[in-house]
């Protein structure tokens, strides 16, 4: 099995529209969760939202362009660039012909949908653009990254709703340990901030109106969020041979279905993940210093998340650090565990460990260290990133300093 490094990281999200933005608001705890700005929000029975503010499209994207990407393919493109120009990586001959691109997202060309409904529902339009299908399916962005940068070996999406991002980040990390590829671009996108995308949210009655309060007792519900994280996956040998920076040591995953119920988590499925993580990797529980979790803010998840991390780590449970970036730049669906692995290489390269915001009263089903409201200086060598989706699909990555 080869080794597998992060040489190149890009973002957008509400926190930043680049990495270095996104881990000095990690940082300083900000809130990148703000009323929302978009045609009909008043309609809505919540109007707050981590919206990626000050993206002028237009100044990135030519005119075709525009008419074939929809937002969560504009946002994937611009933190791809970020990511592939730190990485220093020029996709030519046979390494273009063996790299590829994977990439999460749970719902695709959502402002696409959007938009073209009102047309022919709302103004009475007969007609639609011609590229609508090619703008809307969940594709698009893994595509346009692959043309964009000539990456011809294999590339797809995978949806796993709210798991998106780590299903495929784990996908990458098989293909380049195994051999099938020497570097693979990854991560994930999401764009669903926008009317249709926010109320169809609303009917499942778990969207907060005011905060994202992850394991505060008074948590009350979830915030959306959009962005895109994105990163360069690379066979530690061939990044070395070329003095490539790397970021940090991808060593793990593990993958589990909950097979219970489409909503409701199960503590028994995300503990098997947790745990399957840790033997992939070949690590020992107590070597875990840190774990970015799941922390929904609503209810059941984040007391589930905690009961799975107590049962995979047993009493070193009680010396963990776990957090819920979600507190700052809200929930990205499909795109969150890519935005969140951000968190994850900050606290291996800076020692710096990202808080739980908006945390204002202990709750004893939560009764971990969730590192409320500030960050800390800490030194970490392995940490986990959590991801636990809707269908009960569980997907848990590790990561080693470098």
């Amino acid at each position: 099995m080869k080794r597998v490094v992060i040489t190149g990281a890009g973002t957008i999200n509400a926190l930043g529209h680049s990495v270095a933005e996104t881990c000095e608001a990690m940082r300083e705890g900000r809130c990148g969760i703000e009323q929302l700005e978009f045609r009909d929000v008043e309609r809505l029975m919540i109007q707050i939202g981590g919206q990626v503010k000050g993206f002028e499209a237009e100044g990135q994207f030519n005119r075709q362009q525009m008419a074939l990407y929809d937002r969560f393919t504009q946002f994937t493109l611009f933190a791809a660039q970020q990511a592939i120009s730190q990485s220093g990586l020029e996709f030519i001959g046979e390494l273009a012909s063996k790299s590829g691109v994977v990439l999460g997202t749970a719902g695709g060309g959502v402002s696409t949908w959007d938009d073209n409904y009102r047309a022919v529902y709302e103004e009475g339009k007969n007609r639609v653009h011609p590229f609508v299908v090619p703008k809307l399916m969940n594709n698009a962005a893994a595509s346009h990254v692959s043309m964009e940068y000539n990456l011809k070996g294999p590339s797809f999406t995978v949806s796993t709703a709210c798991s998106s991002s780590n299903h495929a980040m784990a996908q990458a990390f098989q293909m380049v340990r195994t051999g099938m590829a020497p570097a693979m671009v990854t991560g994930g996108s999401e764009s669903m901030l926008c009317f249709g995308g926010v109320k169809a949210w609303e009917g499942l009655r778990v969207m907060s109106k005011d905060a994202c309060r992850p394991f505060s007792m008074n948590r009350n519900g979830m915030v959306q969020g959009e962005g895109a994280g994105i990163f360069v996956f690379e066979e530690m040998e061939h990044a070395k041979k070329r003095g490539a920076e790397i970021l940090a040591e991808v060593i793990g995953f593990a993958m589990t279905s909950d097979a219970s119920d489409i909503v409701m988590p199960s503590k028994q499925g995300a503990a098997r993940a947790i745990t399957g993580a840790m033997q992939d990797a070949r690590i020992n529980p107590e070597e875990v210093g840190y774990i970015n979790a799941h922390g929904t803010g609503t209810a059941a998840n984040d007391k589930t998340e905690c009961a799975a991390v107590a049962d995979a780590f047993g009493q070193h449970a009680d010396n963990l650090m776990i957090s819920s970036t979600k507190s700052m730049h809200g929930h990205l669906i499909g795109g969150t565990g890519a935005v969140e692995l951000l968190a994850c290489i900050m606290a291996l390269r800076d020692g710096v460990i990202a808080p739980t915001i908006g945390y204002e009263e202990p709750d004893p089903e939560c009764a971990l260290d969730v590192v409320p409201n500030t960050a800390r200086e800490a030194k970490v060598n392995v940490v986990l990133s959590n991801a636990f989706a809707f269908g009960g699909l569980n997907a848990v990555l590790a990561l080693r300093k470098v």
